[in-house]
């Protein structure tokens, strides 16, 4: 899953609004981010298969450090306390702490059963990438309802707060869109992790320049009992 991780994100600026967008994001894609250190280390190993799924043309072979559900889970509580020694707030870490751990759950649902349990244990997946339909409709929804959230939850201190977060939007959009039509399969695997590493260069500035000039709004008060 990948425009999905990104919904996730936006959607907790709710529950967390004193944290920048940018770490939610890099919460909700901190295994997608070690990822592709650890492909171009020899570390994890993906290859390219086109058919391999009808979303993805990658067969991800090893990569129990970075998306195994132990892993995460240890990703998560690491991610978390770096939150809360950094900021002291509680809510924050909880929050992050959760997306990170949010990842192999969506992960769960999208990758056929090639997702380790922990290193060297039993693999799993529900296999939603076998269609692209099912695959855009799902993801589509998820980030759809989490800028919805986002968009609720704050306001723009100025135009740019308006502009850099719509523009954003419509990046990862039109991304997700180029992804998902295929076309020709990466080169090599490298090729493939230096472009996850160099979206990531991108896309974190830019996330949290666009939270930057954005306010959150205080919670709606409830209605009064008649």
């Amino acid at each position: 899953m990948f425009i999905g991780h990104y919904g996730v994100a936006f959607a907790a600026k709710r529950a967390a609004p004193r944290t920048s967008l940018a770490v939610l994001v890099a919460a909700s894609l901190l295994c997608d981010l070690i990822w592709p250190v650890l492909v171009l280390l020899g570390v994890e190993s993906v290859r390219i298969d086109p058919g391999n799924t009808a979303m993805t043309p990658l067969d991800f072979e090893s990569y129990p450090w970075s998306h195994s559900a132990a892993m995460t889970v240890l990703w998560s509580l690491l991610f978390a306390f770096l939150v809360l020694t950094a900021t002291r707030d509680r809510r924050a870490a909880l929050v992050t702490g959760l997306l990170v751990a949010s990842h192999f759950v969506l992960d769960l649902v999208s990758h056929r059963p090639d997702l380790p349990l922990w290193p060297g244990g039993p693999r799993v997946g529900m296999g939603l990438w076998n269609s692209v339909l099912a695959t855009v409709l799902v993801e589509g929804a998820i980030f759809a309802a989490g800028v919805l959230v986002y968009l609720a939850a704050t306001r723009p201190r100025d135009r740019a707060g308006r502009w850099l977060t719509y523009s954003l939007v419509a990046l990862l959009a039109v991304t997700y869109a180029a992804n998902a039509l295929g076309g020709a399969p990466p080169p090599s695997a490298a090729a493939v992790a230096w472009v996850d590493l160099a979206l990531g260069a991108v896309l974190l500035p830019w996330t949290a320049l666009a939270d930057h000039h954005r306010l959150p709004l205080p919670p709606a008060a409830p209605a009064a009992q008649a």
